[in-house]
């Protein structure tokens, strides 16, 4: 109703003419392009403000793209060589391989103590040239050219193919297990520092359940989605198919030690030869390979002391517990309060009760997050998506920071229970390290 048609109608109502005058006259036509003229002019400044911001976001992530980083440097004494080998199990066929009957085989790294300056010695990069070219095609353009580092200009401490470091006849071994479906070059940071440390820290992809495996032959193999551990979250039978994977992947850390017996006895390149301490064997995992990790040195003697960073554990261990020292390495799960987070942390609790009281540990990294154990954390890129993360609350320390925490806990608990027989319970907390928090 426009204002003076009100005016003439509500002067029948008796309507004192003092409020009559107190009534405000609509805004007239100029006034409302005006404002209508305004906020298209802010519209427009937001969104090119936005444009700008964007433009300079994908050009900061191109930058940091192309730019030469190296992982963080080993903090033990001894240079740090690498080696590749190619396995195959003739005696035995790949439960997880696609067609019945297919040959075990394994991609396999180790990392281990060298002898320092081997003036014909080269530095090994990050991903052989192959096996960075299938990773660099099998990820989606967006994810290859900003949003991850250009694999060729990350840098490692490892030389490749080095002797072993004379300072000692022989090093404990430590098996290392990839969480999921990634790659075991993806924990190069804590193979390398171990490695510094004084042991020989093998790994290794297996096909059909890592995410990609370059063999030497040319051959390129993926994971197929059906051995995805993620994928086992959310299924009715989610214990049944992480018990059949699991299977898998213990079944391919007994190999490997079979074969590492063999290489200690002759190895054909003559460098691991009577090198190996196989009476000093300890297992550690990320996630899913902390898992098979636990399972692991319930099921196989070998085991003398292992470790699962941030894994789920399934199966009869949670019941039957492990009789050789163990440690649990979390993240920081102080957030979280939904069921399944609760009954992870009760299954870990319930084996923790279990462990020889002089040979168990339970500790979070304050602020950790469970992606950043691996070397994401050292190669995590852009301030601003570090910042975005901590707005969310998904990253509460920084992601190299929190390689060393691990670090530093990791190559701890081995010097106690695989390089010493300790009877006391080993005292991890350290002023250096106050991130570390000890769950009794």
């Amino acid at each position: 109703m426009r204002s003076r048609e009100w005016l003439e109608e509500n002067s029948k109502t008796g309507i004192e003419k003092e409020h009559v005058t107190k009534v405000t006259w609509p805004i007239g036509k100029w006034t409302l392009l005006a404002c209508r003229l305004a906020i298209r002019s802010c519209d427009w400044f937001v969104t090119e403000w936005l444009r700008r911001k964007s433009c300079q976001m994908l050009g900061s992530l191109w930058l940091e793209h192309r730019t030469e980083v190296t992982l963080p440097t080993p903090t033990g004494p001894f240079a740090v060589g690498r080696k590749t080998y190619a396995w195959a199990d003739d005696a035995h066929s790949d439960a997880l391989a696609p067609v019945p009957g297919t040959r075990r085989e394994l991609v396999v790294w180790i990392w281990y103590p060298s002898a320092a300056g081997q003036s014909a010695a080269r530095t090994s990069d990050y991903l052989p040239a192959p096996l960075r070219a299938a990773v660099e095609r099998a990820r989606p353009a967006l994810i290859t050219k900003f949003l991850t580092r250009d694999l060729s200009k990350v840098h490692t401490h490892s030389t490749l193919d080095s002797d072993v470091s004379p300072q000692k006849r022989s090093f404990p071994v430590v098996i290392m297990r990839a969480g999921a479906s990634a790659e075991v070059t993806n924990y190069s940071t804590l193979a390398e520092d171990l490695a510094s440390h004084g042991y020989i820290v093998v790994g290794f992809d297996a096909p059909y359940r890592t995410g990609l495996v370059v063999f030497p032959d040319g051959r390129v193999i993926a994971e197929t989605p059906e051995n995805n551990p993620e994928l086992c979250l959310g299924q009715e039978q989610q214990e049944r198919c992480a018990n059949r994977l699991l299977a898998a992947w213990t079944a391919d850390i007994a190999f490997v030690l079979d074969r590492l017996e063999q290489l200690n006895v002759s190895d054909a390149s003559a460098t691991f030869t009577g090198r190996l301490d196989m009476a000093r064997v300890g297992v550690f995992g990320h996630s899913f390979g902390g898992a098979a990790a636990a399972l692991f040195c319930h099921e196989d003697s070998r085991c003398k002391a292992g470790i699962d960073v941030d894994g789920a554990p399934h199966g009869s261990i949670i019941q039957a517990g492990i009789d050789r020292p163990f440690m649990f390495l979390l993240s920081d799960h102080s957030r979280e309060s939904d069921p399944e987070s609760h009954q992870i942390l009760a299954n870990v609790q319930s084996i923790y009760d279990r462990l020889p009281p002089n040979g168990r540990l339970r500790i979070a990294i304050r602020g950790a997050n469970h992606f950043t154990f691996s070397d994401d954390g050292a190669l995590l890129k852009s301030h601003l998506l570090r910042g975005v993360l901590r707005v969310f609350g998904k990253l509460g320390i920084d992601g190299r920071r929190q390689l060393a925490v691990t670090a530093y806990c990791v190559h701890s608990f081995f010097d106690a229970y695989l390089k010493g027989a300790s009877a006391s319970p080993l005292k991890i907390s350290s002023p250096l390290y106050p991130e570390i928090q000890v769950l009794e």
